[in-house]
């Protein structure tokens, strides 16, 4: 009756202290639970206490450098989804591979609506991302295998050589194939920079810490749109130039990998526990041995379990887990942000500015998404996660209502200045509420639950459905905005609401709780501990727990 259900955990959230979850005989009395509790205590977490209990650990500069260093892996993301949609809305791009285009800007008669109604021209934004899913699919045995910071350096090369064959291209295929080598990039970045800043990142500071993987990537948005908006100028080659400085943040991140060492937890799941306790003595500032242990604990446990995570984590007992995995980057795309992002330029000249005016215009867009995302950097972690979620969907939905309201009530008259600058300050204001929520929160929480014998699978998936529901969210929007119009914003609001109410139900608070403790709390949450604990685990649970 000794059979294992969940790796064992030794930490505190919200104070109170969490047994591991072992099937215990009949015999276990509440007295024996407060014994080991009161044992463990030692070697375990106060949250409530302060950061210090955090394993004896503090905030030091060589964790902030490192995670900063590592958080860089969002840049390449960030510019390449602000730099295709201004590249799309320049005349010499479309003159050299997309004339039809121009053609349809000329006719009158046009819908302004369909003039960017192009299945060959969303294909050049969507082909990164079938090569994304599965570069991340692949990227959660290669991590695994090789640890975090060698697929860093992987993706930041593969990114470096697409943004070559890109800027070089004299033709749609030559286009296409450097953006499935920009795919295989940001697969890669994408699945190990948000795993590796949740190891690295002390407890305490993970949201923050985490949440610096969105903040490069808004980074990346807004330096894509600012050189979009200065190669725009340049009439017959700007597209190429916006298109090659993609290496510059693709050498960034390559650097940057070089120079930090991999994560404690892939050191010691790869046999190397000499060099996980220099990485930890050296990120923490203080004494290493009891996270170690902790961390040699957690592997030892999930060792036996590792082999096959793929298919171990659709199992029941990790059925929270990949629905989280599955429903958070899901719900993500469809608040239609990255669509935006993508095509804001398109978007704004659909609606009635002028070319330069859109650039401009995806500029301001980009920086108040930044602002936010600075702004949710410093709360994430004490407001926590369903608050700022909550929050986010509400200002999303209002925003977007109304903007389907002005446009709808347009129809296909052209906009008066005052409505335009009206969407302007609206599509801002649902900018900046995605960028407290969904943005960091979508790759802050996905990571941060998953426990160590499954948490590079996890993460794969998670970046997969990501990458898989962006391909096709901008492979169908330019056609979706002709159909629909300003139903098109009626139907983003409507999903935010979904999502929105479906993190209120399901989704347990998970700031401050170390990743050793996660599998206990989602264990006592009211819905998934069904699938987690069998009725005498949790009734042992529940004893020590009230103990």
């Amino acid at each position: 009756m000794g059979a294992h259900v969940i790796p064992p955990v030794h930490s505190t959230t919200n104070g109170l202290q969490y047994l591991p979850l072992i099937h215990h005989s009949n015999s276990t009395t509440a007295e024996q639970s407060r014994a080991n509790r009161k044992k463990m205590a030692g070697e375990g977490f106060s949250l409530d206490q302060g950061p210090a209990d955090d394993y004896g650990g503090r905030l030091t500069a060589s964790v902030i450098v490192t995670c900063l260093m590592a958080a860089s892996g969002g840049l390449i993301f960030g510019y390449d989804i602000g730099i295709s949609g201004g590249v799309t809305a320049m005349e010499s791009f479309l003159e050299q591979f997309f004339p039809r285009i121009l053609r349809r800007m000329a006719a009158a008669q046009s819908d302004e609506f369909c003039v960017y109604d192009s299945q060959v021209l969303t294909a050049f934004t969507s082909s990164l991302y079938v090569a994304g899913l599965a570069a991340a699919l692949a990227a959660g045995r290669l991590t695994r295998a090789v640890g975090r910071q060698k697929v860093m350096l992987l993706g930041g090369a593969t990114f470096f050589v697409g943004s070559i064959i890109n800027a070089a291209a004299v033709n749609v295929e030559m286009l296409i194939l450097g953006r499935i080598l920009l795919g295989f990039g940001v697969g890669f970045t994408n699945q190990a920079t948000p795993v590796y800043l949740a190891e690295t990142a002390p407890a305490r500071w993970r949201g923050a810490f985490t949440a610096g993987f969105q903040l490069f990537i808004a980074v990346g948005v807004v330096v894509a749109n600012l050189t979009n908006y200065g190669a725009s100028h340049v009439r017959a080659w700007g597209w190429r130039l916006s298109l090659g400085l993609a290496a510059v943040p693709a050498a960034a991140i390559f650097l940057s990998a070089i120079l930090i060492s991999d994560t404690p937890s892939s050191l010691v799941a790869r046999g190397r526990i000499d060099d996980a306790r220099k990485a930890l003595l050296r990120i923490r500032g203080g004494d290493a041995n009891a996270e170690l242990k902790a961390l040699e604990r957690a592997v030892r446990d999930a060792d036996e379990m590792a082999q096959g995570a793929f298919k171990r984590i659709a199992t029941r007992r990790y059925r929270p887990y990949l629905v989280m995995a599955v429903a958070i980057p899901l719900f993500q795309q469809l608040t239609g942000v990255i669509v935006i992002a993508f095509f804001s330029p398109v978007l704004f000249r659909t609606v009635g500015f002028g070319s330069d005016t859109a650039l401009v215009s995806a500029v301001i867009l980009g920086v108040v998404n930044l602002v936010s995302l600075l702004i949710s950097s410093t709360v994430v972690d004490r407001c926590g996660r369903k608050f700022l979620f909550m929050a986010g969907g509400a200002q999303m939905i209002l925003s977007q209502a109304a903007v389907a309201w002005i446009l709808g009530a347009a129809g296909r008259a052209a906009l008066p200045q005052g409505h335009a600058v009206a969407l302007l300050v609206l599509f801002c204001t649902y900018a900046f509420g995605f960028g407290y929520s969904w943005g960091p929160l979508s790759w802050i929480v996905p990571v941060e639950i998953f426990p160590v014998e499954v948490r590079s699978a996890g993460q794969s998936i998670s970046v997969a459905v990501n990458l898989g529901v962006t391909f096709l969210q901008a492979q169908i929007f330019l056609a979706m905005l002709c159909r629909l119009k300003a139903g098109t914003f009626v139907y983003y609001a409507a999903w935010v609401g979904v999502m929105t109410a479906f993190v209120a139900v399901f989704l347990p608070e998970t700031k401050g709780v170390p990743l050793e403790a996660m599998p206990a709390l989602w264990a006592r949450h009211w819905y998934w501990r069904r699938f987690l604990v069998t009725n005498d685990v949790t009734e042992h649970n529940d004893q020590a727990l009230s103990s």
